[in-house]
């Protein structure tokens, strides 16, 4: 007993001598910075012979002052030791309580000044304390593969657009699926000072293939491994990340802390705050091995260069190997391998401070990480219940990943202070049309709107479907916004067929379209459909470019262009299907009308057969489509001619004709200049038969390479529609089959 006190009189007289010599020796280096009562300057500049103030007496004092600021530097620095010997002897029991007050290095957040980018230390050499230099790039690297992941990193990257103050360049390693959609998310975000590059991660499959893996994440949860072969070999430093990360700070402050590495450390990790490395979660579990509690892999630092000069890749491989004789498989992918290498190179290791990867999870320790949620820097949300796990902070935590979920991503377009964007044409050419167009014009808001380009993410849910091998598969196309959700259901009870739809939302209407759809049995049992979101922005509907984006993915040789209001008659896929081999659509410059008809009913009793239509519109249950409204709209489909006709009839174009078609799907785009409601399909369907009026008239004149003809030499003027080039049907046959509209007016 006596020992254990005067051990700690000890331990506290060091750290009492620790503490008081400094501010003597401050104090005595302020006293003796005055001569006379004013101050005497320590500036090199002014110690210079050349100077007024310079005196050889000063000089003496000078240097006196220099040698005695020395030996109080070794006099601290011989404290230190002695406080860290002190530490260690410390009993047992002291030590266990350590894990609740944590020093710098393992993070409380209050001792260390990383949020103004300085990297935290002890050392009295301040002015070699490194920060991120204003405009330097932060290279980020993602591993990101199917719809979910694509859809889970876009909050991720929100919040490190959110805090970031420097240019970032992000390397997405993606499978096709993921590069897909988030080239195309990206490409139309047009962030300044951004830059993606994408890796193909189904190359690196054979890198990593031979690894049995357990975890949910399958294959592409081992490929952080081989990072230092994947990215480019000049890239020396990386911040590794998975795809379900927030942060809640600036993500330069991470970047900085590789100033911290020393030695041989190569990597920067956070230990794990879970027990499963400690193997007591149940009765006989066997996880991997690991130095002490190990280290999650959701945040990784990353020194490439000194990585590969160590020939990381033979180090991980021949661990694996071995520990593969005994384990048969790893449970959490990259992580076991990257703690069994750690367990015998500890020294590889920079440890991170916890909150730089608070780790989300029933079982975790992470409240321990932190005294305040304001200390929080990185979430990692590693548990498969998500938003649901336990912690009393629960709250908070769910509200900060809600508050990116839902964040307006154009708020994020902003330019970075004091450091351009790289220099890039679209952008260039862009600006430059929007400066030619007049502010005065009346019509200044339309005509900037088809300069709008709009955040696009395609394949917002799981989509999977194969075409039919007859070439006669045709995908449904229509668009839609917020309040069209519940027609959703309905169409797909009507049609079995794939859909391709684009709907206008916002951040925030995405996320509640999300919990729709994972709700309903309807939708989740349908692979075949994609949803492509294209964000708000913006005072117009861009109905025509909702169009072009569900047209453009659409994966089938031909096209059924409706509107989200109609539901097709039970039958009507298969019937197109066989109506397109019947009139050779595939040989043939041809489009198909559908017939279309109306109720002012929600609820109706669906016609099963023409012969029911027939009778419902004798009833005045049904009407042929708009004849109230806009008879000329549908007029030239002939309803008369339709009650008895029994094959498919030819119909000629006329003035306002706005049916809806069959077509191939490499038809013209619709012109995006039309937003809002009226004559958005008047115009396509006015440029189908412009473009088959010149094709017949250079047949005539046999001039098959004479340039493109106004469209008003043929007596159809396109109302200012530009004219598209593409295979166009040349004659219009009206089906037997119909759609109905639901008494709702067309989007």
């Amino acid at each position: 007993m006596l020992g254990i006190c005067r051990g700690r009189r000890k331990f506290l007289a060091a750290s009492l001598t620790l503490l008081c010599i400094p501010a003597i020796t401050w104090l005595y280096l302020f006293a003796g910075s005055f001569e006379d009562g004013k101050p005497v300057s320590l500036s090199p500049l002014e110690s210079q012979p050349h100077s007024p103030r310079y005196t050889a007496s000063s000089q003496r004092e000078r240097e006196s002052l220099e040698v005695r600021v020395r030996e109080v530097e070794e006099e601290n620095r011989a404290l230190r030791r002695q406080l860290s010997l002190a530490q260690g002897r410390a009993p047992a029991h002291r030590r266990g309580n350590h894990s609740k007050t944590y020093s710098m290095e393992e993070g409380t957040g209050d001792s260390e000044n990383l949020r103004a980018g300085i990297v935290a230390g002890n050392s009295s050499e301040c002015g070699q304390q490194p920060v991120v230099e204003k405009c330097e790039t932060i290279h980020v690297a993602i591993v990101c593969a199917g719809y979910n992941a694509s859809r889970d990193v876009v909050t991720l990257v929100k919040s490190v657009l959110f805090h970031r103050r420097n240019p970032l360049h992000f390397h997405l390693i993606a499978d096709s699926i993921a590069e897909q959609i988030l080239a195309t998310l990206f490409q139309t975000w047009m962030v300044p000072a951004v830059r993606v590059d994408f890796y193909n991660a189904d190359e690196l499959k054979s890198e990593v293939s031979w690894i049995p893996n357990k975890h949910y994440s399958g294959i592409y949860g081992l490929m952080k491994l081989v990072l230092t072969k994947t990215l480019p070999p000049n890239l020396e430093r990386v911040i590794v990340l998975d795809t379900d990360i927030t942060f809640a700070t600036d993500i330069a402050e991470l970047w900085a802390v590789f100033h911290k590495f020393k030695g041989q450390q190569v990597l920067g990790l956070v230990e794990n705050q879970s027990d499963w490395y400690l193997g007591n979660l149940w009765k006989n579990h066997r996880p991997w091995p690991a130095l002490g509690r190990g280290y999650n892999t959701g945040v990784i630092l990353l020194l490439l260069d000194k990585l590969r000069k160590m020939k990381w890749e033979q180090m991980w491989r021949l661990t694996a190997e071995r520990e593969l004789m005994g384990m048969l498989s790893t449970s959490l992918a990259d992580q076991d391998i990257f703690n069994a290498v750690i367990k015998q190179n500890p020294f590889l290791v920079h440890k991170l401070p916890c909150f730089w990867n608070v780790q989300l999870s029933d079982h975790t320790r992470s409240e321990q990480c932190y005294r305040d949620v304001s200390d929080l820097k990185v979430i990692h949300w590693n548990s498969p219940k998500k938003l649901r796990v336990k912690n009393k902070h629960v709250e908070f935590f769910r509200n900060l990943y809600l508050t990116f979920l839902e964040y307006d991503g154009n708020l994020l377009r902003r330019e970075l202070f004091g450091c351009p964007s790289e220099a890039d044409v679209n952008s260039e050419n862009l600006q430059k049309q929007l400066s030619e167009l007049d502010e005065d014009d009346l019509c200044y808001e339309f005509r900037r709107e088809r300069f709008t380009v709009h955040r696009t993410h395609l394949y917002f849910l799981h989509y999977e479907y194969e075409p039919a091998s007859d070439h006669t598969d045709v995908t449904l196309v229509a668009q839609l916004s917020m309040d069209r959700l519940q027609m959703l259901e309905a169409i797909c009870k009507h049609w079995e067929g794939p859909i391709s739809l684009a709907l206008y939302l916002s951040d925030a209407e995405a996320q509640q379209f999300l919990r729709y759809a994972q709700g309903s049995e309807v939708l989740m049992s349908r692979h075949n459909v994609a949803y492509h979101i294209v964000y708000k922005e913006g005072q117009f509907y861009p109905v025509n470019l909702l169009r072009n984006v569900a047209m453009k993915h659409v994966g089938t040789p031909y096209m059924f262009l409706s509107d989200i209001d109609f539901l097709p008659m039970y039958g009507l896929y298969e019937y197109l299907r066989k109506s397109v081999i019947q009139l050779d659509l595939a040989n043939t410059k041809k489009a198909m009308i559908v017939p279309a008809f109306e109720t002012l009913r929600y609820r109706l009793s669906f016609p099963k057969s023409k012969a029911e239509l027939l009778s419902m519109l004798d009833m005045g249950t049904l009407f042929t489509f708009r004849y109230h409204v806009w008879t000329k709209g549908h007029a030239p489909t002939n309803f008369a001619k339709w009650r008895t006709a029994t094959t498919p009839y030819r119909v000629e174009w006329e003035a306002d004709f706005e049916p809806y078609v069959v077509v191939r799907r490499d038809c013209p785009e619709y012109d995006r200049r039309f937003v809002g409601f009226g004559w958005n399909k008047v115009a396509h369907i006015m440029e189908l038969d412009a473009q088959v009026r010149r094709q017949k008239l250079r047949e005539v004149q046999g001039h098959g390479n004479s340039p493109e003809l106004s469209p008003l030499q043929h007596g159809c003027a396109l109302h200012g529609a530009a004219l598209l080039v593409g295979v166009i049907p040349h004659f219009i046959h009206s089906l037997s089959h119909s759609i109905i509209h639901l008494g709702i007016h067309p989007t």
